[in-house]
């Protein structure tokens, strides 16, 4: 059941040019907030309101709790580029049973870098705007604690060859097209892990993706679900992965395969024609690529389709995600069956991994991707994780290459934590 606290009597909100911050992960004071890729993007600390929410409706509650709240505030913004303002940042389960739920979150402090201009955003909830400069917003930073020691479980290869083999064989029976499946693998740290130390690792080594760090999740997700920006509208699909050889030559040539695999073009347009069909109902004109691109990243290579669109009608970015998700990219086709047999043969919670994770602003527009690459940090003891990884399957699909395709698709996150 939802818990839905009172809305927030309205907020009041300043944002104002500062000079550039340098690196975002490293000014932030405390744990908190990261949304960053390229060097852009916002960290935010505190805490002014926050929604708590679960099950099938979560994300439209999610919606209406935040029309409410932006609805009387009072907002002075000086810079007026996307992520200014008001803002709140967000991330859901996957699943409509999962007791992760969700959550939306408006910090008390944002700072953030757009190209040449930087900012900083102060949230109260009482009225008052004590505007401080950033050496005072961050005047309680605590210095970020050392990485400790990381060990990792090894996962079950013989449970994941039964579930792919009984996946592939429901596929050739003819109940569905595609269905992805996941792991999770368990880590303990030797010390309450400081997510600030993890998020500048991945940013270093991932800086294409997006950095993100909301409500116990953190990871480096390569994947956009849906960017609203003034009704454009813009989702990258990935579906379909290589791993590298790290040989510039054999990885144009492998590049090149994955482009013309048969098994990995079909993965890929399963996913691509769910988003496609989502977005075709809310704007006047979609485009898709007629071929997708290969997306280069340290640790795998992706088919990739940046599908656009301009709406036809006032849709807010929490709408759009609540329809787009789950995508095939992550659940399967057709989506209610794919979402059955996950729960039949996963044998696990995904809790909010490949689930929604981005903010929104006062006018609906916002930025969210699939919580991918990530781990999930428990809430009752900082000391322990759960990494996730998950990989698509269709009717060619083999246990032992989609074993090590999840490997790959870990490594981001073991490498942040120092175990690779």
């Amino acid at each position: 059941m939802s818990v839905q606290p009172a809305t927030p009597g309205p907020l009041t909100v300043r944002t104002v040019e500062i000079d550039h911050p340098g690196d975002l992960i490293s000014r932030l004071p405390v744990p908190g907030i990261s949304w960053v890729r390229r060097g852009e993007g916002m960290v935010a600390w505190g805490e002014v309101a926050r929604l708590d929410t679960a099950g099938t409706h979560r994300i439209d509650e999610a919606d209406a709790w935040w029309r409410r709240v932006t609805r009387h505030a009072v907002v002075r913004d000086d810079v007026h580029v996307p992520g200014t303002g008001l803002i709140a940042f967000g991330s859901f389960a996957f699943a409509d049973s999962s007791p992760a739920g969700g959550a939306l979150i408006v910090p008390r402090y944002v700072l953030g870098v757009r190209g040449d201009t930087a900012w900083l955003t102060v949230i109260s909830e009482d009225g008052a705007i004590d505007l401080p400069g950033l050496d005072e917003a961050t005047a309680n930073a605590t210095p970020v604690a050392p990485m400790p020691s990381v060990a990792i479980a090894d996962g079950d290869r013989d449970a994941w060859a039964s579930a792919v083999t009984a996946a592939v064989d429901r596929i050739g029976a003819g109940e569905l097209d595609k269905v992805v499946l996941a792991r999770a693998v368990a880590a303990t740290a030797s010390a309450p892990l400081d997510t600030r130390a993890v998020l500048a690792r991945l940013a270093e080594d991932y800086p294409s993706c997006w950095t993100f760090a909301v409500d116990g999740l953190m990871g480096a997700t390569p994947e956009l679900l849906a960017r609203v920006d003034h009704g454009l509208v813009t989702s990258r699909v990935l579906a379909g992965t290589i791993r590298p050889t790290g040989d510039e030559t054999a990885d144009l040539a492998h590049a090149a395969a994955l482009a013309r695999s048969s098994k990995d073009r079909e993965e890929h347009e399963y996913a691509v024609r769910s988003v496609r069909d989502v977005l075709e109902a809310h704007c006047g004109s979609v485009n898709v690529p007629e071929e997708p691109s290969v997306l280069h990243l340290p640790n795998v290579m992706h088919l990739a389709t940046d599908v656009t669109g301009v709406l036809s009608h006032n849709a807010s970015a929490l709408e759009l995600i609540r329809e787009l998700h789950p995508s095939a990219a992550v659940c399967g086709t057709p989506t209610l069956t794919a979402a059955r047999v996950i729960d039949e043969l996963e044998g696990l919670d995904r809790a909010r991994y490949a689930g929604p994770v981005g903010w929104i602003n006062a006018a609906g527009d916002g930025e969210w991707c699939i919580g991918l690459r990530s781990a999930e940090v428990s809430p009752s003891d900082p000391t322990r994780l759960r990494l996730f990884a998950g990989c698509g399957i269709v009717a060619a699909s083999e246990p032992d290459s989609e074993w090590a395709e999840s490997e790959a698709k870990l490594e981001p996150m073991r490498r942040a934590l120092g175990t690779l």
